[in-house]
């Protein structure tokens, strides 16, 4: 009898066979792939919009970027609903070799690559050649699994030697890192300048974004451009995307044209109206250390008679998770903040104490829905709220559900499909009975 594990090995393969034939097949498909500890989908999502304004673009708006699931969004097939089902898979083949023998649909795919172990970027190499690799940034994830920094980074930035070429963030990815790469077709983007493809602020508002102008080698002089995002950390997607578009031929005007259309993913530092006249900075969709404290970096950028931050468990730390979360305790400053709260466990038992010890009023919760029940009790006029959150057993977006300013604007969070409704319903209403 066949197990699950060998079946499962066998689809990968024959998907794996699948995409190396369509590019085989198609030459003139470019692959724009996206690895990095964080940024993930905001920089694939950025480079689809900026590059939609000349070429014809294929996005997987989900996270497929696994083994099985990555060759499937590549190949713009769809996840078969019953993934034991032999027929199902028979189907998803016979769309791929339709796909392979069809005149090309499109003129870029752009695909994230998601890696949880050390050897898993080696997996995608095996079949894989990008035309662009895209690393977003080096910082701690899945620290069970990986023992150290060092580690993180070489796995990340193995992706830039099996690239044609790679694209790297000069701000978020050391340069002592450069020596795990072989591949010398490398160029930087950022918002330093360090970096070759670079975005230099002139001013922002919330409302506006970012006023600025692009610098690129392939300029004679800098582009003004206007990109409508909040949080310096996020214009380095949309910086990302614009050298992508460069690298693949597109005009400055164009590319400028396509930063002005880039917006925020829902979850991640997109802005929105709250009860009481009050702005929410929603950064739910996931957290780590580094983009928790770029956001802290935001929130007390933008003046405000009453700030409020509402921080959920970071997960998947590992052995770092009480150092990291007390860290970002340590972040939360009581003259610039009226309230600290918190919401699962590993917040409650370390960054809420670090955040007292720093003279902050802090409340703790193990439940969003009674986190964002009490931000709307204490919620004044005009004031801003960052929202920061991890998916599994935190789900942050349930807490700005209580203070948004419309109920129906909840189609503006993350994770708000009948399925994630469902197991969000299930995981609170056991958090209730076991209270």
């Amino acid at each position: 009898m066949i197990s699950i594990s060998m079946f499962k090995k066998y689809i990968q393969k024959k998907l794996e066979k699948y995409v190396q034939q369509y590019f085989l097949k198609h030459p003139e498909v470019k692959l724009v792939v996206v690895a990095g500890s964080v940024g993930k989908t905001s920089a694939k999502t950025a480079i689809a919009t900026v590059l939609a304004g000349r070429y014809r673009v294929r996005l997987h708006e989900g996270n497929h970027n696994t083994g099985v699931s990555a060759p499937l969004a590549i190949l713009g097939i769809d996840y078969p609903g019953n993934i034991k089902s032999i027929g199902a898979w028979l189907s998803v083949f016979r769309a791929a070799k339709k796909r392979i023998n069809d005149p090309a649909d499109v003129d870029v795919i752009v695909q994230e690559l998601g890696i949880d172990r050390v050897g898993d970027m080696a997996l995608f190499g095996a079949y894989l050649r990008p035309d662009i690799a895209v690393v977003t940034a080096v910082t701690p994830e899945h620290m069970e699994f990986f023992s150290n920094i060092e580690t993180v980074a070489r796995e990340e930035l193995s992706v830039a030697n099996f690239s044609k070429l790679a694209v790297i963030n000069r701000d978020d990815i050391e340069g002592r890192f450069a020596d795990f790469l072989t591949n010398p077709a490398i160029d930087t983007y950022g918002t330093t300048a360090a970096a070759e493809y670079r975005f230099e602020i002139q001013e922002f508002t919330l409302a506006g974004g970012y006023v600025g102008s692009l610098f690129a080698p392939e300029f004679q002089t800098p582009v003004p451009a206007t990109i409508h995002l909040a949080g310096e950390h996020s214009l380095r997607p949309a910086m990302a995307a614009a050298t992508v578009a460069i690298k693949l031929g597109m005009l400055p005007a164009d590319v400028a044209t396509g930063l002005g259309n880039v917006r925020a993913v829902p979850g991640r530092m997109s802005i929105l109206r709250g009860t009481n006249d009050s702005t929410i900075i929603d950064d739910s969709y996931n957290s780590s250390p580094a983009a928790a404290h770029a956001a802290f970096q935001t929130l007390y950028g933008i003046e405000a008679p009453q700030r409020i931050a509402i921080l959920g468990s970071m997960n998947e730390l590992g052995a770092t998770s009480a150092d990291e979360h007390a860290k970002l305790g340590a972040l939360c400053d009581p003259n610039l903040l009226s309230w600290v709260i918190t919401i699962g466990e590993e917040a409650e038992k370390h960054l809420a104490p670090a955040a007292r010890a720093r003279g902050c009023q802090v409340k703790s919760f193990r439940s969003a829905l009674e986190a964002g029940g009490f931000a709307h009790s204490v919620l004044e006029e005009k004031a801003i709220v960052l929202v920061k959150g991890s998916q599994g057993g935190i789900y942050a977006e349930e807490a700005i559900k209580v203070i948004l300013h419309e109920t129906h604007e909840d189609h503006q969070l993350v994770r708000q499909s009948p399925e994630w409704l469902e197991t969000k319903r299930a995981y609170f209403t056991q958090l209730s009975e076991a209270s």
